[in-house]
């Protein structure tokens, strides 16, 4: 699975901004279960920038946004992002190796 939190950063703001998301991408990659991570900037807009992860499974994201040293050194970031869903689950997925590939949802839908 993928989480990507987006937010809007006036450019006076950027820097300090950045440092703020290598911390807090930092922490998620400390944490088990997280397979890789990135801090991005739109290169058509500059004021709008991803975090984003992935994880092993829904369990190891939920258990890393709940350790104290995730919330201590993510959370003054995390108040920023825009107000919109941000975890993802992979259906299909395409790599140089294995080439594409179906999975199976863990969604239930009523």
């Amino acid at each position: 699975m993928f989480v990507v939190t987006r937010y809007r950063v006036p450019a006076q703001e950027s820097e300090q901004f950045a440092v703020l998301a290598r911390e807090a991408l930092a922490a998620l990659g400390e944490r088990p279960g997280c397979l890789d991570g990135r801090v991005s900037r739109s290169i058509d807009e500059p004021g709008l920038w991803v975090l984003s992860t992935r994880w092993e499974s829904v369990g190891t994201y939920r258990r890393a946004l709940s350790n104290a040293e995730v919330k201590m050194r993510a959370v003054p970031l995390m108040y920023r992002c825009i107000d919109e869903p941000t975890a993802f689950e992979d259906l299909a997925t395409w790599s140089p190796g294995t080439g594409l590939a179906e999975h199976e949802s863990d969604l239930i839908v009523d």
